[in-house]
This record gives structure tokens, sequence and C-alpha cells, in this order.
């Protein structure tokens, strides 16, 4: 006698616990972020945001607007690897769109949820789309791999006094950045097997030459988004500290995961650079940061957003039609058949 196996409840019981607890940690960060900011010389911070001259904010755009566009060929790397019936416009577009909605809202918004629906409605299937989600993720987290382990291995930022991980732990942090990189290059050069089933999901290497093409563009991708802080900051720092303080936040902020890396990217920020640049113009430089990078971005993203999914709507209502079209001349061509036999 056979007996149908017990359901696991295990994801479901701690599923409230988890919701609580994730509640219970923006509202502390929202806490922080106002105890914090009621200590700030809001005026002065505002005056300073003022004395960012014209020329400094437009080399600041146009730095933003460089890593959207090389982000946006992020998708296309997916779109190459497993050959996917898109145009090239259609899948930079879904990339922009993900991307700044991932910025502002978390991955599981943007990289992840937008991605599903975008791609779905365009016809991929899940298991496609989770292949786009997966190719996108390691294309972009390459160049990281590769950027902050030069950075933490050769110490371009020394973590402040009292931080857990210390000097040496960040060493040893960006040395095993870069071995993780370079296994994933040697693997794509000279493994013999080149895909895994793991749980129902297979798993491909790219050749060596495309997994090199994926650290390159996403590596610049990352340093043109610190290319903007370094323009905002006017020189008080030099690139390679900027870039270091910048990675180290960007990987606080995913371990935290609060959307935008909203405080944590500022904490990083105020420890680090705190003591060399006047904390005024640091606030001004990530405010604007965040204007010209999160919240201007986002504002082109949605309208573009409503018009893939008008796009993708019409595409559906087209199917639709054919396959009603189809399903009727079938049915008349069946009765043009069986009209002789019946006379």
């Amino acid at each position: 006698m056979q007996t149908n196996p017990p359901q696991p409840q295990t994801r479901h019981r701690y599923r409230p616990l988890k919701r609580g607890l994730a509640i219970a940690f923006f509202l502390l960060v929202a806490w922080l972020i106002y105890r914090y900011g009621r200590t700030l010389d809001w005026p002065k911070i505002w005056r300073s945001l003022q004395q960012i001259d014209r020329s400094t904010l437009l080399l600041a755009a146009a730095c933003s607007m460089g890593s959207y566009a090389v982000y946006a060929c992020v998708d296309l790397f997916a779109r190459s690897a497993l050959s996917l019936q898109i145009s090239k416009a259609k899948a930079m577009a879904i990339a922009f769109v993900c991307y700044a909605f991932n910025l502002n809202f978390g991955s599981w918004v943007g990289s992840i949820g937008f991605r599903y629906r975008l791609y779905s409605r365009i016809g991929l299937g899940a298991e496609q789309v989770t292949r786009v989600v997966g190719m996108s993720l390691v294309t972009n987290w390459s160049g990281y791999f590769l950027l902050a382990g030069v950075a933490f291995a050769f110490n371009f930022v020394k973590p402040p006094a009292g931080w857990e991980i210390g000097r040496l732990g960040l060493t040893i942090a960006g040395v095993a950045l870069l071995a993780s990189l370079i296994l994933y290059i040697g693997a794509s050069a000279f493994a013999k097997r080149r895909s895994w089933t793991i749980r129902g999901r297979e798993l491909s290497l790219p050749s060596a030459g495309f997994a090199t093409l994926q650290v390159l563009v996403s590596s610049l991708n990352w340093l043109l988004i610190a290319g903007i802080l370094y323009v905002l900051l006017r020189q008080h720092v030099d690139f390679p500290l900027v870039l270091g303080v910048f990675l180290l936040a960007a990987i606080a902020g995913a371990a935290t995961h609060v959307p935008a890396g909203l405080g944590v990217t500022e904490a990083v920020f105020f420890a680090v650079l705190g003591g060399r640049v006047p904390h005024a113009e640091l606030f001004a430089a990530l405010l604007a940061y965040r204007a010209l990078y999160y919240l201007m971005p986002l504002c082109a993203a949605i309208p573009v957003y409503f018009l893939l999914e008008a796009q993708g709507r019409d595409r559906k209502l087209a199917a639709a039609n054919n396959a009603r079209n189809h399903s009727e001349e079938a049915a008349t061509a069946v009765a043009r058949q069986q009209r002789p036999a019946q006379t």
C-alpha cells in the first residue's frame, strides 16, 4: 500500500514571521533615516546643491545615461545565447525598464518580476524567462566581481574602525571575488562538460569570449555609476576611492535588501568619506546622484513600460484572432468535405 507523502508546511509556517521581520527592518531603517535627518543642516545642504554647476550636472547626467545604455545591452547577451525571437530594440527596452524599477523597488520587483511580466507578454515561456533572468544576473555581477575584487584586494577603500569585516576581511573578500571570476572564465574556456541540470533547470557555460565580453560590459556599467558620484563630489576624493566606497555600499545594499539601498548607501559613504568631504557637500552629492540615477530614469521607464504592455496586449489579441480565424477555416473545410457524403 502506498501513501502520499505529507506536504511540507515549513515554508508556509514561517512566511508570516519573515514578513513581520521584513516590515520591522524597514521601519527601523525609516526611523534611523528620520533620526539622522533631523541632525543635518538642511539649509546648508540645499545651498550645496545649488552650488553644483550646470556643467557638473550635465556630465553626471551623461554618465547616468551611459550607464543605462550599457545596462540595456545586458539582455542582448541572453537574446544571443538563448536565440530568443525578439528584436534588439525590444530586449533593450525591457532591460531598461527592469533596471529602473530594480534600482528603486528591489530586484524581486524589477529584475525578476518585471522581466517575467514583460517577456511573458511577448510569448516567452516561464523556463525561457528564468534563463533570461539568470543570464542577466550573471552578466551584471560579473563586472562587480572584477572591480570589487581589485578594489578590495588592493585596499582602494579601508573600512572604518569598528566594522566587523576589517581590512583583512575585506582583502580576503576581494581575493575570493577575483578567484570566483577566474574560475567562471576558466571553466568557460576549458571545461569539457558544458551544461548541467539542477532541479529541472539546465545551466550552460558560455564560451570564454562570451564570458569575457560579459565582464567587460558589466565593468563599464559599474565604472559609469561610480563616475556619477565622482563627478558630483567635484574631485574632493580620488576616483579609485569613490569606486571602492560605491562598490562597498552596493554589496551592503544588496545584502540588506533595502529598496534603492536607501539609508545604506548614505551610511557607508558617510562612514568612509565623512572625514574627507564636508557633510553638507557629501549629502548634496548623494541627493543629486539619487535624482539623476534613480528618480529621473524611473520617470522615463514608466511610459516605456505602459508602451510595452500595450504592445504585448495587441500581440495577444492578434494571436487570439488568428487562432479563431484558423479554427473557423478548419471548421468550414470539414463541413465542405462532409457535404458530398451527406448527399
